[in-house]
């Protein structure tokens, strides 16, 4: 019997190395172990341990795993359900990728009610996975972010409106996408299971554009958005003082993320270790301190703790910005009820990967994995 559950615990570790590899990879410890133990079945785990790197066609995973084409391609289509595998339609026909964890099957766990699996105890567990300082530096510590910070265009300055480019706003990147898909935010529904969750907005929230949009869809994991529909989800967002965090890329970008400092995995990493897990926006506030009554309310609308409360020279209260921990959100200055606070445009400009590959490329780089 031994031999029996070494070799199972091989095929998960095998796992376990396979998601390793990619260019965000899934540090090895007990709670990924659990983790996958909870979501792949045995022949899941095997298959998904042999899957290439980059998709590929059925019979190229065929070669790789062994396993006749009918079977295969039963078990892909499991695994596709569950979010453990993405099928990718090509015209030539379906390309297979392995999810990675994040942006994955992490996201694909949460972004639904499911009755197969405990849904606290995969709470619980993907918790105590984040809060490791290793797996926060692999999700977050490379140069090259996962994520881009979007400042609320209604305070940018009018005297820089027309410099401006598309990857800067929320709302021009909503629009070129055509419509996307809407649905439960995976982060604040992973904090409701652990008791933990704000009031912010959980279902119909969480922004996905494109062809992974269409995939959600297809998988009923979101539902259809109209660019209107995305655009008020947007201004909803806005009124609710939300952080938009949106995919680190120029061209196609994937999602936008809506998020709270309590809730979003990002957010909760910068509050935790106070380091830079998502590229700040190109704008920085800056506080006018003729208009500023020391109400204090910026202070607790940030998310990130980035502003403090101190005295001035006169004796009366300021606010001070960390200008090397904040990431330019605007949801201060857009909270500021005596207009004190005003966006100004940075003096170096962050420019994102061209599109995913480029991404991917840049950060398998940074950590010696190109």
């Amino acid at each position: 019997m031994g031999h029996i559950i070494n070799a199972k615990e091989e095929v998960y570790r095998a796992l376990a190395e396979r998601l390793n590899r990619n260019p965000v990879g899934a540090p090895i410890n007990e709670s990924l172990m659990e983790i996958l133990h909870r979501l792949y079945s045995v022949a899941e785990a095997e298959v998904g341990s042999k899957f290439p790197l980059l998709p590929m066609p059925l019979s190229k995973i065929t070669d790789a795993t062994g396993i006749g084409e009918n079977e295969l391609q039963g078990i892909l289509e499991v695994m596709c359900r569950k979010g453990l595998v993405i099928d990718i339609p090509r015209r030539n026909g379906t390309l297979y990728m392995l999810s990675p964890m994040v942006v994955g099957f992490f996201e694909y766990t949460f972004m639904r009610v499911r009755e197969d699996i405990n849904m606290r105890e995969m709470a619980e567990l993907f918790d105590r996975y984040f809060a490791h300082d290793e797996v926060r530096k692999e999700f977050f510590g490379a140069d090259t972010k996962m994520f881009q910070t979007l400042v609320y265009e209604s305070l940018i300055p009018a005297v820089v409106e027309t410099e401006v480019l598309d990857y800067e706003k929320a709302s021009e990147i909503i629009r070129q996408s055509g419509g996307g898909s809407l649905g439960m935010c995976s982060c604040r529904h992973k904090a409701q299971h652990l008791g933990k969750a704000c009031d912010a907005p959980v279902e119909d929230v969480c922004t996905s554009l494109g062809n992974a949009a269409k995939w959600l869809v297809h998988r009923g994991l979101a539902k259809p958005a109209s660019v209107d529909d995305l655009l008020r989800v947007l201004d909803r967002t806005e009124k609710l003082g939300l952080v938009h965090l949106g995919d680190n890329v120029m061209k196609t970008p994937s999602y936008i993320c809506h998020c709270c400092g309590c809730c979003c995995q990002v957010l909760r990493t910068i509050n935790a270790t106070g380091g830079k897990a998502v590229h700040p926006s190109n704008f920085i506030p800056a506080v006018e301190l003729e208009s500023c009554v020391g109400c204090g309310t910026c202070v607790e609308a940030c998310h990130i703790n980035a502003i403090a409360m101190q005295t001035g020279a006169n004796g009366d209260a300021i606010p001070v910005i960390d200008m090397e921990k904040c990431i330019g959100c605007g949801v201060c200055a857009a909270a500021c009820p005596g207009d004190a606070l005003k966006m100004e445009r940075r003096s170096v400009l962050h420019v994102p990967p061209e599109n995913k590959r480029e991404q991917f490329m840049r950060i398998a780089k940074e950590k010696g994995r190109a």
